[in-house]
């Protein structure tokens, strides 16, 4: 087991710092719709302009640089206003910090595989840990000019990261990118100049503890009723005093969380809001945001209390066992599938829906955590690594990691429920080595994503994935103790020493194996005089 890698040790996700609920905007009228299009774009405006000033600061960024900027915009909107759009600037650019470092260390992984495989012998093979050579001199010429170029790449990448240089698109890549290509996606310029104008237009403010319904900017009263502060320039469109326009014909009432939000709101604590425009399907939505208190996670041995459940993550379904503290498997598998093709929406419905039915199973069974590997596929995705394998590099692109864990901890939360993290490492192997044939029944059918969910769950536990310890240290029968590493000793229904079985002690003959032979029918016909000695019966003489 020299060449087994050191084990993370496992951890309690901390729970959701946020909530987000969602309303749709109502009969709304075209006053309405004129002056929500006004706002978005003159702050969408004053936000790209404040994100190109951003950029070219790059790493050389100061606090006296950032309030500049927000007096600037402070003249051509407010304060609160310019406080929104410089913060979102902010962020904007970390993210895309964070997106450029990544893409190297993704270029550095490639560059690492290629030279590996082209020092290489054409032909060679490789092994389960490192990829062998390439298959023919063609491809090996062709794979050392994809090395160059990705080299040339990695230059040009690091040297962007030394200058502070990102390159950030207000409105989206993809967006701009189907402008090219009308045709393919259905649109006409007109739609798509549309939809490019929405998605650059800026509707949104932060809260602030204090003010009347924790937002000065965006309000909404607890009646639902919606009011915005306008910019400077647009204070002629204002329908109410101090210069907000109230939309007239609509009211918001957040089903989901909606108890949780009056009571900000009527407490006068800070809630952020976002208006955003749906071009394609002609709808206006309202999202309310709001921090929650930094919540302290439990104990790992509080979790482990009431045994978990172990959740082995696929491409199309969630594999589930549940397992008791002593690392038990418990009852039955369980598998809740979901579909992750088609649109962003589809996925992330059929997402919710597989772990909110997981979260209720766990509820019945009464199990206090829920075992989850604590993936990154990250390094896993490249062309250089996989090679040709083009359905399983988009096997592994298509399993939503980030998306997951984020979303299971916060659903996990509102049942009372941990998340425990857990190193994901040899967790597929050692289960479907320990855990499949074993509890393979003609009543039940074990996969090897089932037999993984079962080492999940024993890894979180502080169990060890197999199912039993190396032999007593005298001899193979059970003169020091039974072999068991599944339950405590005070335990009820542990299982005990092996009862005395009279026979025979060896494996190559069962107990009692004359008495067997006695009482069993053969299945085939045999000469009997084959199992007694030869004798000469006497002649029977007669007359």
């Amino acid at each position: 087991m020299g060449g087994v890698r050191e084990l993370a040790a496992s951890f309690v996700a901390p729970g959701p710092s946020g909530v987000a609920v969602r309303d749709r905007l109502k009969h709304l009228t075209a006053q309405d719709v004129h002056v929500l299009r006004a706002v978005g774009a003159h702050q969408g405006a004053l936000a790209s302009r404040d994100l190109k000033a951003r950029c070219a600061d790059g790493p050389d960024h100061s606090t006296e640089s950032w309030a500049g900027r927000k007096r600037e915009l402070t003249k051509v909107s407010s304060s609160r206003i310019a406080g929104a759009i410089t913060k979102a600037t902010h962020d904007q650019w970390a993210l895309a910090r964070r997106c450029q470092a990544a893409h190297i260390r993704s270029l550095e992984a490639g560059i690492k595989v290629l030279k590996h495989r082209l020092s290489l012998p054409v032909g060679e093979k490789g092994t389960k840990r490192a990829p062998g050579g390439y298959r023919s001199r063609g491809e090996w010429f062709h794979k050392s000019r994809r090395l160059k170029a990705l080299e040339h790449r990695h230059a040009a990448a690091v040297r962007d990261w030394q200058a502070g240089w990102v390159r950030v698109v207000r409105g989206g890549k993809r967006l701009l990118t189907t402008r090219h290509h009308l045709a393919e996606a259905g649109l006409t310029e007109g739609e798509w100049r549309e939809r490019w104008e929405a998605e650059r237009w800026f509707l949104a403010a932060d809260g602030e503890s204090g003010k009347r319904y924790g937002n000065e900017t965006i309000r909404v009263t607890p009646d639902g009723q919606v009011s915005i502060k306008l910019p400077a320039p647009l204070t002629h469109l204002a329908n109410t005093k101090h210069g907000r326009y109230t939309l007239t014909s609509t009211t918001v009432a957040f089903t989901h969380r909606g108890v949780e939000w009056a009571d900000r709101v009527e407490g006068n604590r800070a809630v952020a809001y976002r208006i955003h425009c749906d071009t394609a399907k002609d709808r206006w939505y309202l999202t309310a945001s709001w921090q929650r208190p930094a919540v302290q996670t439990i104990p790992l041995q509080a979790a482990r209390a009431g045994g978990v459940i172990g959740v082995d993550t696929n491409a199309d379904h969630f594999a589930a066992y549940r397992l008791d503290p002593h690392g038990n498997p418990a009852g039955e598998p369980h598998r809740f599938a979901y579909d992750l093709t088609g649109t962003a929406h589809h996925r992330d419905a059929q997402l919710r829906h597989a772990l909110t039915r997981l979260l209720h199973w766990a509820k019945q069974t009464g199990v206090t955590a829920i075992a989850i590997e604590d993936l990154d596929f990250g390094a896993e995705k490249t062309r250089e690594k996989h090679g040709r394998r083009k359905r399983f590099r988009q096997l592994i692109s298509g399993i939503p990691t980030g998306k997951l864990k984020a979303r299971l901890v916060s659903m996990a939360a509102e049942q009372g429920l941990a998340v425990i993290a857990v190193d994901p490492a040899y967790t597929s192997m050692w289960g479907g080595q320990h855990w499949q044939k074993p509890l393979t029944t003609p009543h039940r059918k074990m996969s090897r994503h089932d037999a993984a969910g079962i080492a999940i769950g024993r890894r979180a536990l502080g169990h060890p994935i197999r199912r039993r310890t190396a032999p007593p240290p005298h001899d193979r029968s059970d003169r020091v103790g039974h072999r068991t590493v599944q339950a405590a000793p005070g335990a009820r229904g542990r299982e005990g020493t092996r009862p005395r079985i009279p026979g025979p002690r060896i494996r190559s003959e069962p107990p009692d194996a004359a008495r067997m032979r006695a009482t069993r029918t053969p299945k085939t016909v045999r000469d009997v005089r084959s199992d007694q000695a030869w004798v000469q019966d006497s002649l029977l003489l007669t007359e």
